[in-house]
């Protein structure tokens, strides 16, 4: 306190707003200037928006394509040969038979991730109305194709049967005809949902350490010092860090999203661009907070790095972006609720960019993001005054 008094008592008569205003925003050229300053920041954020969005996109597939898949044939008869037939690609490779005594090997091999064995006197158990099964040997070691190719198998395996009984005479149709049909994901394309996923992992993670990183270089080379002897307060210095390193970060993400998601995924973009942007910026201005605060814990760079790793990962991991929050134990999903932005506004991304929502049916969440970050704000202000100002 007292070295923000001494500070403010520097100040030209007669000043106020205009005069905070007018200093944040030289504040704010000169942590632009920093981050100009600093390629290797620069390039950090070239790389997360756009080859990291890229590769993630396309090369972390978790739909079934191009499984292979082998099939031990003990009926030898044209209903069996129908369902090995009825393994196709895109979704499966073609199909090889081998032996009941090789399965185990084929799996342990790695040769295969399916082995799919048809009994002997299967067609005739069918046709006869016996009960009957088709045995699918999975490895799941790989877990999500595992889980979606069994499923795409059992609906072929259904299929072929119910196409083999319905083309015999005196065959009874099935009664019930399920019709799927994927809302705003019609061909269920991994990449339309990690690519989006990715650019706001990609926001928590350079927001938080380039707004922490930016005041550990100030104190590490002792330039925050200057600022003791300016006529400037603590809370001018963390917005101005704030607006520098937020804007950089919304640019990125703008242009992410128009030059990489949409021009080279062509994934659509459902709902409104600066919808999303305005969401981004309160959100960024939230984490912004927590990396000045983890970077008041800190002392060096090289800890805050080992701070900020936990943390990103805690906030990433259980923010819903990878896997559904009511997934989650019910203690655990209230803690993140309440303490992390990150749930928040994964919930607010997918409803504006993916289901095309507007601002009345996906303000809660931003309003819960606003709420943390003024709390995350706070707590930054109060460290920062005691930490660098010693107030």
């Amino acid at each position: 306190m007292g070295r923000e008094t001494r500070a403010v008592s520097k100040r030209p008569a007669g000043t106020g707003l205009a005069a905070r205003l007018a200093n944040v925003f030289r504040l704010t050229v000169k942590e632009l200037r920093s981050i100009r300053a600093d390629p290797i920041m620069l390039l950090l954020v070239v790389y997360a928006f756009t080859i990291n969005v890229y590769s993630v996109a396309t090369g972390a597939s978790v739909e079934a394509t191009n499984l292979a898949v082998a099939v031990v044939d003990e009926d030898r008869s044209a209903l069996s040969r129908r369902i090995a037939d009825g393994l196709t690609p895109p979704l499966f490779r073609p199909a090889v038979e081998i032996g009941a005594a090789e399965i185990d090997g084929a799996l342990d091999a790695g040769r295969v991730v399916f082995v799919v064995e048809i009994p002997p006197r299967f067609e005739a158990d069918v046709l006869a109305g016996r009960k009957t099964a088709v045995q699918v040997n999975v490895d799941a070691t790989a877990i999500t194709q595992a889980g979606n190719g069994s499923a795409y198998i059992r609906t072929i395996v259904a299929d072929q049967v119910a196409s083999f009984l319905a083309g015999r005479d005196g065959a009874a149709a099935s009664p019930v005809d399920v019709v799927v049909r994927a809302t705003f994901n019609p061909n269920l394309k991994s990449s339309w949902f990690t690519s989006v996923m990715q650019v706001v992992n990609s926001i928590t993670m350079l927001t938080v350490i380039l707004t922490g990183a930016a005041l550990i270089r100030e104190r590490e080379q002792g330039t925050v010092e200057h600022l003791l002897i300016m006529p400037v307060v603590p809370s001018e210095i963390m917005l101005s860090k704030i607006l520098a390193n937020g804007l950089v970060t919304l640019v990125a993400t703008g242009l992410s999203l128009v030059l990489v998601v949409q021009g080279g995924l062509a994934v659509p973009i459902a709902g409104s661009l600066p919808l999303f942007l305005a969401g981004a910026a309160v959100y960024v201005f939230t984490v912004a907070a927590l990396g000045i605060m983890l970077g008041t814990i800190a002392n060096t760079m090289g800890q805050f790095g080992l701070l900020a790793i936990p943390v990103l990962l805690v906030t990433q991991l259980l923010s819903g972006s990878a896997t559904p929050l009511e997934s989650m134990p019910a203690g655990l999903r209230w803690v993140m609720w309440t303490i992390s932005p990150t749930p928040h506004f994964v919930s607010f991304a997918q409803g504006v960019l993916y289901r095309g929502a507007g601002a009345t049916v996906v303000w809660p969440p931003l309003v819960a993001v606003a709420v943390i970050g003024g709390v995350y704000f706070a707590v930054a202000l109060r460290r920062f005054r005691r930490v660098v100002f010693g107030a």
